[in-house]
């Protein structure tokens, strides 16, 4: 398992952008890995995610032409790139590792603490 950090949280406007990292103590490189979010009341939910060599990239339909994931394995990290949001992207992110594609949160192993995204009308 590898330890995971995200960072680039806060508020934002509607139809404004913010960018999320995630920092991997270890090597990412075995890993896929997903972005994930989590509103109040509501279940964890399938945001992104990205194959160990970026051949592939996958995006729920909520934010399918708004939002890019990206790696960088010799940095050990994954970003988040989050344009035209609204105020149904308020939610805790969450960013994830796992053995392969999935949009089932208990098929990740690692993940890190949060971070809040708040999305004002």
């Amino acid at each position: 398992q590898v330890q995971l950090a995200e960072s680039g949280g806060g508020l934002a406007q509607a139809g404004g952008s913010l960018r999320l990292s995630c920092a991997a103590s270890g090597r990412i490189s075995a890993y896929f890995m997903g972005w994930f979010r989590q509103a109040p009341g509501k279940e964890r939910e399938f945001v992104a995610g990205i194959t160990y060599s970026d051949s592939y990239r996958f995006y729920a339909d909520s934010v399918k032409g708004r939002f890019t994931i990206s790696r960088d394995n010799a940095k050990n990290m994954v970003s988040l790139e989050m344009n035209n949001l609204t105020p149904e992207d308020t939610a805790v992110y969450y960013c994830a590792a796992g053995p392969h594609y999935s949009d089932y949160h208990e098929a990740y192993d690692s993940w890190g603490q949060g971070t809040q995204v708040t999305v004002s009308s």
